[in-house]
């Protein structure tokens, strides 16, 4: 089957059709390191780290571009602000949103470009739209004529008479509706030559100098936020088709974390720190929470919703130790997913379906194991480290190795304990003395704990907290 997206482009989905055979380019906007990421930053990520290891699945050679933005207005505020060097803000930050991005699994870029790596890039591009007739010099600032060209907010479906730019706080606009591309030196700013004197480049240059330094005059994919789609995507687009290149043959967007029903922003004061947020909660918690809900759904967070994806990851987890336990060793991953995911998956990342399919195959290999049909069991266990590696969520992965060593010294510490309890509940069991039996299972279950009465004994595994 095909894949199939949704492009914010056309309002709908597509089949997607590579500019390469075998091969496709996707460029995601990636951190603005003013602050350390929240999980609604890092959303963005993990649902394109999810495609991305989808397209792999299917075959295809992944160049995947995600940007770092090292340098805007809010980061020269933040450094006035503290006192600071700005490039120690910004590389203190990237460093943060690395350690997050690797802390919920999600592969390193093909190439990670930095904003004020590809100054002459950008000089460049503008130097092509003065010429071409798409923008302007006034006072030091270079400006983009959105009048210029035709077809100008066609992805945000506005109108060019109802537009109304961000304040830029720049001078010498022929229109209110223009935006900048260079802005003027300021005192105590960081600046850079350009023929049009010292200045700095505008967010919407940086990435239409960069996709078309990294992936060229067309490439297949451009993601990122909702919030994204305008300015900051249709003035990429304006840039890059006015400079000559065709730019992004799809448009992918994905949905925000909210709270309280208003997207996570530090600036609303509601953020969740990826940072504080492991201390809390396993990562590959934190990664089943973020990545499983379909990309184009909002995200409302709660604890209580952590919980369920905590007790749902356990079930996984649970089906995929007891397995492992009854093969005597390492069960590699079926060479190919069940079909009904891949027919997930291939409608517009359908993860939610994809994990429907998980769930079932594990109640499968549970029946299998109650039954002990070894062969079923393994089988189905090859079928869903398949699936969960497509996710990034398998559990025998290596980068969640350190993650289950920890674990298990921990685990080995209350399985002794809960052993003793459970000698208790066995000694009587066998005098018959069913309530005090009852009251320890009962206890336990208050503990989190549940309680499976088998063949080879009870045995114990991680319920809800």
């Amino acid at each position: 089957m095909t894949i199939r997206l949704y492009d914010t482009s056309a309002r709908q989905i597509r089949d997607f059709a590579p500019l390469t055979p075998g091969c496709v380019s996707i460029y995601l906007c990636g951190a603005t390191v003013q602050a350390a990421p929240h999980i609604g930053h890092i959303r963005s990520g993990l649902n394109f780290d999810i495609m991305r290891r989808w397209f792999a699945y299917r075959g295809y050679d992944v160049t995947f571009i995600r940007n770092v933005t090292d340098i805007d207005d809010k980061i020269i505020r933040k450094a006035a602000d503290q006192n600071r060097p700005w490039w120690s803000i910004g590389y203190e930050n990237e460093r943060a949103f690395n350690d997050a991005y690797d802390a919920l699994g999600c592969l390193p870029p093909t190439y990670e470009p930095r904003a004020t790596g590809h100054i002459t890039e950008m000089v460049e591009m503008m130097r092509g739209l003065i010429e071409r007739g798409h923008a302007y010099e006034a006072d030091g600032n270079v400006y983009f004529d959105v009048r210029s060209l035709p077809g100008y907010l066609s992805l945000s479906n506005q109108d060019l008479d109802d537009l109304r730019q961000p304040d830029e706080g720049a001078s010498g606009k022929r229109d209110p509706r223009d935006f900048a591309m260079w802005k003027s030196a300021k005192p105590g700013e960081p600046s850079w030559e350009a023929p049009w004197g010292r200045g700095r480049p505008g967010w919407h240059l940086e990435c239409s100098a960069m996709a078309h330094k990294y992936l060229g005059e067309e490439f297949d994919i451009h993601g990122g936020g909702i919030d994204l789609i305008f300015p900051h995507h249709e003035n990429e687009i304006a840039q890059a088709k006015g400079f000559g290149d065709a730019f992004a043959r799809y448009w992918v967007h994905n949905a925000w974390v909210t709270m309280s029903g208003e997207k996570m922003s530090k600036s609303l004061g509601n953020s969740v720190l990826v940072s504080e947020m492991v201390k809390q909660w396993r990562p590959v918690v934190l990664r089943y929470y973020l990545g499983t809900p379909h990309y184009r759904s909002t995200i409302e967070y709660s604890e209580e919703a952590l919980r369920e994806a905590e007790s749902a990851y356990a079930r996984i987890e649970g089906f995929v130790q007891r397995v492992t336990e009854l093969a005597g060793q390492a069960v590699e991953p079926a060479a190919e997913v069940p079909p009904a995911f891949a027919e997930a998956m291939d409608d517009d990342l359908g993860v939610p379906q994809a994990l429907a399919i998980v769930h079932t195959t594990v109640r499968q290999g549970n029946s299998a194991l109650a039954a002990d049909d070894k062969d079923a069991a393994v089988a189905r266990l090859a079928e869903v480290r398949a699936m969960l590696g497509v996710l990034g969520l398998d559990p025998l992965a290596p980068h969640w190795a350190g993650e289950q060593e920890q674990g298990e010294d921990l685990r080995h510490v209350v399985d002794s304990l809960v052993r003793l309890v459970l000698d208790q509940r066995e000694a009587a069991r066998a005098r018959k003395d069913w309530s005090t039996a009852d009251a320890i299972r009962d206890q336990l279950g208050q503990s989190g704990l549940v309680i499976e009465d088998g063949p080879q004994g009870p045995r114990w595994s991680l319920g809800s907290r």
